[in-house]
């Protein structure tokens, strides 16, 4: 049996802001879940269909798995100005892809807490079957929004998680202060020591309460309700996810993203308020160009040279294809002149789905002027 406070040390010595644990069992909310795969609001992601009997309880990810132990980790930099990121000649970047990858960062981390916590245990950043949102909630690291993030109270929402498996229990499930704080390193942690979620949207008064500016902010109203994402809308999916062409109807709506999105986390109450810098260091862009790089720029960008700017970065997900892709489409939404000789030059590129946005970006352009 794993001491809690032990934990505790250990998340800290290794430079998590948020750590909670629970007993290993069905995960919370899979009904929701499944209901929205039924809805095809996953999209193209398949793979989050795949082997749900995974998702819907951790101890098929590992057998004999007794508890968890989810982790956050700050990423919210406030490093570059907002009128650098609005500017429609950038193609703007998510905040937690301004530095480096962050699966780079923690994964490390966490298997090292794993294996000093347990003789066999399993960790995870957001790469299997195990719905760390929903988990985190359960163990009281704050309540799932209505724009889907978890928000932390005192923490807002810009924040990694983590999971580890262990097989082993974590000791005094029943501790009945629920909580401790560790004033010198404002680490928070809770117990989910109920059936229920310590922190729940609709039964708290810590919650989203009658607030929607999520919802009314999101530039293609991607949500089908509060806490329903259609991601096939979502700018995070079609600029990353969504492997081919960008539905015609949905481009004008985003605006100079080119990787991921932020809108619905930057009107937050919660994000405005208590939102602080990482200590991170990791993931602080080395300059601006990082976070919105010039459109001109990328538009030129051949494999060796996108490759040498964004290695080691979260964009390489998306690969050349794809961030060209979407800075064609900022490039239309920015409407400049600029941008026609590129963008003519990319009609003869190799990939197919580069050259059909090129076209488009070019023809827009010519309708606006």
């Amino acid at each position: 049996m794993i001491d809690p406070q032990r934990i505790i040390q250990m998340a800290v010595e290794l430079g998590f802001d948020l750590v909670g644990f629970a007993p290993a069992g069905p995960t919370p909310g899979a009904q929701a879940f499944i209901d929205w795969l039924g809805a095809g609001y996953n999209g193209e992601m398949q793979y989050l269909a795949r082997n749900p009997a995974k998702r819907l309880d951790p101890r098929e990810v590992l057998p004999g798995a007794r508890s968890l132990v989810i982790v956050g980790v700050n990423y919210d930099t406030l490093a570059t100005p907002h009128e650098v990121l609005a500017d429609p000649s950038r193609g703007r970047i998510a905040r937690y892809a301004w530095g480096a990858d962050y699966h780079d960062v923690i994964t490390p981390r966490l298997r090292v807490l794993g294996e000093r916590l347990a003789q066999v245990s399993r960790a995870y950043v957001d790469t299997g079957p195990v719905m760390e949102r929903a988990w985190a909630e359960r163990c009281g690291l704050g309540f799932i929004g209505k724009n889907t993030c978890l928000i932390h109270r005192t923490r807002g929402s810009y924040l990694f998680l983590g999971a580890v498996l262990l097989a082993e229990e974590i000791g005094d499930w029943r501790l009945e202060s629920g909580e401790w704080r560790l004033e010198s390193r404002d680490l928070r942690l809770r117990l989910g020591n109920s059936a229920e979620s310590p922190i729940s949207n609709r039964q708290s008064p810590i919650g989203c309460g009658k607030c929607t500016r999520c919802l009314d902010a999101c530039p293609t109203g991607a949500f089908a309700s509060a806490g329903v994402l259609d991601a096939r809308r979502c700018i995070s999916y079609l600029t990353i996810e969504l492997k081919g062409a960008i539905p015609v109807e949905l481009r004008p709506m985003l605006g100079n993203w080119i990787f991921g999105c932020d809108v619905c986390q930057d009107v937050c109450p919660y994000v405005r308020r208590y939102s602080q810098p990482t200590r991170e260091k990791a993931f602080y862009p080395t300059d601006p160009e990082r976070a919105a790089p010039r459109l001109l720029d990328l538009l030129t960008m051949n494999r060796a040279a996108f490759n040498a700017r964004f290695k080691g970065t979260s964009l390489m997900r998306a690969k050349r294809r794809g961030i060209l892709r979407n800075a064609c489409v900022a490039a239309a939404n920015w409407g400049s002149p600029e941008a026609l000789a590129p963008l003519e030059r990319l009609l003869k590129d190799e990939e197919p789905l580069i050259r059909e946005h090129a076209a488009w970006a070019i023809s827009h352009i010519l309708s606006q002027t």
